[in-house]
């Protein structure tokens, strides 16, 4: 089995890191759970550890007969990762919300993952596989539906939809920015209301990814 988690934050040890590694932990329960026996491959890949760029529009991933038709060709830290992502039985996408879209690690990872694969009225060349999309974001859930449902969230699951078939959605709203609140200017927020936020609901996000952790393994084993 292998399956890939992508993390789009630069923040290695905070909120979309700790919902990851939860998502992580439930995964593997569930294949202690069911007893599963076979190799197991799962991977968190750091974009922001990686060297690359987004789509640069070169269209040899659609020239036909071409030598990388459904490929992408750009000799970057992606050339070799992106065949086992879509070889692989789950990719988990996870994201931070910056200036009301996901970072621009992800933004580009996203260009290079999808239209590789991305037939111009026809069915998707990528084979059917689990997938979840996961973002956290500063603001609250009222804020986050009316400015990012339609542009952010509901457009970027359709690509993966029509790349991978159904996705699962996560969404971690009124996320804690700071360790110290009183060390930047912060205008917009009330820093005891976030650390209330923070200590009595990412809890239960925490758990809603080990939960989606264990769905996708289900998912992955009842094919």
């Amino acid at each position: 089995m292998d399956f890939y988690v992508i993390n789009g934050s630069p923040r290695k040890k905070y909120n979309t890191s700790k919902i990851l590694d939860a998502l992580v932990e439930g995964a593997y329960d569930e294949l202690e759970d069911r007893q599963y026996d076979d190799d197991i491959n799962i991977e968190i890949i750091d974009l922001y550890d990686l060297d690359y760029k987004g789509c640069k529009s070169c269209f040899h991933c659609k020239k036909i007969d071409g030598k990388f038709y459904g490929q992408c060709p750009i000799k970057d830290d992606l050339l070799e990762l992106l065949p086992k992502l879509w070889a692989s039985d789950a990719i988990v996408m996870a994201s931070p919300i910056y200036f009301g879209n996901v970072t621009g690690q992800m933004r580009s990872f996203l260009e290079r993952l999808i239209f590789p694969k991305y037939v111009y009225g026809a069915n998707s060349l990528a084979e059917e596989k689990t997938t979840a999309c996961i973002y956290t974001m500063n603001v609250d859930e009222d804020t986050a539906e009316k400015l990012y449902s339609e542009s952010v969230f509901n457009l970027l699951e359709r690509f993966i939809e029509y790349s991978f078939g159904k996705t699962h959605s996560l969404k971690v709203y009124d996320t804690y920015q700071f360790k110290d609140y009183s060390l930047y200017e912060n205008y917009m927020f009330d820093e005891e209301a976030k650390r209330k936020t923070r200590d009595e609901q990412f809890p239960k996000d925490l758990e809603e990814a080990y939960m989606l952790g264990k769905t996708l393994i289900n998912e992955i084993l009842d094919k």
